[in-house]
């Protein structure tokens, strides 16, 4: 093996070290957890064990309850989701391309950034009443202005010399912001997707708090009511993992749409 050469089987093993890293807190922070509880040094009055959260699980799963409810929050988020990120999209879009616009639009969308989720609910509840598109909305308004803001940035970023270089060669109109605008402002696009994709479940929760007979957020409520804590510890590890899906979502859309990008520049990297 010469100076330089990578030793057989070093990339994989790098590899591997790579995939399973980010793991590796989670499961040292479970573990401590379940020898604190066998322990008795946390009361399971309070926080019950990371086994009994399974069996908690492995109950609500086969009896069916928590595939249904879990199905219902999701249809929730993922409806609010799309709303939401083609409202944003559009609005970034028309604000970053047209100054007049930015200046009529940007202004009031800036305060209503500003207003709380929970601050919505009581005007929400007379709009809409207590169904479902109640929590749509909520939803929807949440996850609208990341989305907004960052394809404004992304849009205002692309470099003009790439826009003049593009015009020299006579891509103009609708080819210009097809070929030349989106491209460059994606990966600002995406970067406002993610956080879409995280808020949409945590806001979740507070729609769900509004006269819902289904979703993780009635389990949470539920729960906390007849003081069941395995079902409320179960629902909050339920976010978590549902936090990380959306986040692997946001990395393998990146992959797919930015093949060009540096690694070192993608959401992995951030």
């Amino acid at each position: 093996m010469t100076a330089g050469e990578a030793p057989i089987g070093g990339g994989a093993v790098r590899g591997f070290g790579v995939r399973i890293a980010p793991w590796l807190a989670p499961l040292a922070l479970v573990i401590l957890w379940e020898v604190l509880s066998r322990l008795q040094i946390i009361p399971k009055t309070l926080l019950p064990s990371p086994v009994e959260v399974l069996v908690a699980a492995s109950n609500a799963t086969r009896s069916g309850e928590l595939p249904a409810h879990l199905g219902v929050s999701a249809l929730r988020a993922v409806g609010g989701l799309v709303v939401g990120a083609v409202i944003g999209l559009a609005l970034g879009l028309g604000t970053g391309l047209s100054r007049p616009l930015q200046l009529v639009i940007d202004g009031p969308l800036q305060m209503l950034r500003a207003i709380p989720a929970l601050a919505l609910v009581p005007l929400v509840i007379l709009w809409f009443g207590l169904g479902e598109t109640a929590k749509l909305f909520i939803v929807a308004i949440t996850v609208l202005f990341p989305v907004y803001l960052n394809t404004f940035h992304g849009v205002r970023s692309v470099d003009p010399q790439l826009i003049e270089m593009a015009q020299v060669y006579d891509v103009r109109g609708f080819a210009l912001y097809r070929e030349v605008i989106f491209p460059g402002a994606l990966p600002s696009i995406l970067v406002g997707l993610r956080f879409a994709l995280g808020l949409s479940w945590l806001v979740l929760i507070v729609a769900e708090t509004l006269g819902a007979s289904q979703g993780l957020g009635y389990v949470a409520m539920n729960a906390r009511e007849f003081m069941q804590m395995d079902l409320l510890v179960l629902t909050i590890v339920l976010w978590a993992l549902l936090g990380k899906l959306a986040d692997s979502l946001a990395r393998w859309l990146e992959r797919r749409l930015l093949p060009w990008q540096p690694p070192l520049q993608r959401l992995e990297a951030r």
